[in-house]
């Protein structure tokens, strides 16, 4: 604000064309659709050039519509990529279990596993292994948290890939192209004409 430069202006004028080409834009729900509960986590590895924090965020649908989403930078500095995306992971089976919390006080009971979908194979692993790993116990706490989660069959973690990470789309600049197909598949969109 003191000394702006051109690319400060370029910078405004990037955000007030997103501004105004999605400003209709809203949640929509659809009716008919399945009321399953899942969610996406994903975090980026040492993302912040001031600090080398990572930014966690997760997103959970209730059916095809999104319901909860966050995007936080997270405490503390990690050494590995596992423990950030185990992190985000953590965080996002906190909400789906609350979420399923508050499904069964509005008397509607999943009788279904919830699914989250995660980007990183070692964060996978650690959520069904048996075997607590040495080079973990840094983190010991939420790893049995989410483990247990698995092991009553509350939660299932599953692998998907990056390019189809829907949580991506919180924290990080995209091209239009992946930015539009990305809010098509979050059913973020303009309103249906009447």
């Amino acid at each position: 604000m003191h000394a702006p430069t051109e690319s400060h202006w370029a910078v405004v004028k990037r955000i007030l064309r997103y501004l105004k080409g999605t400003s209709s834009y809203g949640i929509h729900l659809t009716h008919g659709s399945s009321l399953s509960l899942h969610g996406f986590t994903y975090a980026d590895w040492a993302w912040s050039v001031d600090d080398r924090k990572s930014i966690s965020r997760y997103i959970d649908f209730l059916g095809t519509t999104p319901v909860s989403w966050k995007s936080v930078k997270q405490h503390t500095i990690a050494r590995s990529s596992t423990k950030v995306e185990y992190k985000a992971l953590v965080d996002g089976t906190g909400e789906v279990l609350w979420l399923c919390y508050l499904l069964t006080d509005l008397c509607f009971s999943p009788s279904y596993v919830t699914t989250i979908w995660c980007n990183n194979l070692g964060a996978t692993y650690l959520s069904t292994n048996l075997i607590f790993h040495a080079r973990t116990k840094h983190f010991e706490v939420d790893y049995h948290f989410v483990r247990n989660q698995v092991a009553k069959k509350k939660i299932q973690i599953r692998f998907i890939s990056s390019k189809d990470q829907l949580a991506d789309v919180l924290t990080k600049p995209h091209s239009y192209f992946t930015f539009a197909l990305l809010c098509s598949k979050l059913h973020v969109d303009n309103p249906p004409s009447a």
